[in-house]
């Protein structure tokens, strides 16, 4: 008797565990389709933007005076000074740029506040809006970390040619995970995404490469 009341009782229960198993499931799923991924439109644009930006321009600028001067250490030079004008250029056009915005926000919400008269909904209004200061330093250490990238990948190579090489390998490698992180946060098609950035790149850096060349060969400059 005890074990059939045992054997009916796992009977009964497990059913139930398994539709709530289900039910949990089917609530994921629909918590994943109705996620809006726009919302981190604003971030990262500003992360994949300043990290990408930072690797394509202190790349091409490295690849720009290798062209003309080979030494290692005016390489490195270029791109240390790259890397902090384009860090501060990034972190001051970002601030600029979101408050900017903020006045624009909070310019809006005076007009709307002023006829409904409600002080809540401007408080949680206030809460949600961009912060330039955050916005300025996400865009500099993002700009900053991808313009390590080349930095390090030449620094230790003497040789000119192979230090080119290495430096366009590190820097396609760095470009192919930029668009797929950018393309997986934001649940677009990661192929595009990818093809897209790194072939951006290799562009940017060969019409530096060709022109700093030719300008340095030519007798514009002496």
């Amino acid at each position: 008797m005890a074990s059939k009341q045992i054997a009916s009782h796992v009977n009964t229960s497990a059913p139930n565990q398994d539709v709530e198993r289900i039910g949990s499931q089917l609530e994921e799923e629909n918590h994943e389709e109705l996620f809006d991924y726009s919302k981190r439109a604003q971030w990262l644009r500003a992360a994949v933007l300043g990290a990408n930006d930072g690797l394509v321009s202190t790349a091409s600028l490295m690849m720009g005076v290798g062209a003309v001067k080979p030494d290692i250490k005016s390489m490195i030079l270029t791109g240390f000074a790259g890397l902090v004008a384009g860090a501060c250029s990034m972190a001051i056009g970002e601030f600029v740029s979101v408050y900017s915005q903020l006045d624009i926000h909070l310019a809006q919400m005076k007009r709307q506040n002023n006829i409904n008269n409600n002080i809540k909904q401007d408080q949680d209004q206030k809460e949600t809006l961009p912060n330039p200061v955050q916005a300025a330093a996400a865009s500099a250490l993002a700009f900053s970390f991808g313009a390590i990238v080349p930095l390090l990948a030449a620094s230790f190579i003497k040789d000119y040619k192979l230090r080119v090489w290495v430096v366009l390998a590190a820097v396609t490698a760095a470009l192919l995970v930029f668009g797929w992180v950018g393309a997986a946060l934001g649940r677009a098609p990661w192929v595009r995404a990818t093809v897209r950035v790194t072939v951006g790149g290799w562009v940017a850096m060969a019409i530096t490469f060709g022109f700093t060349k030719l300008i340095g060969s030519s007798s514009v400059l002496g």
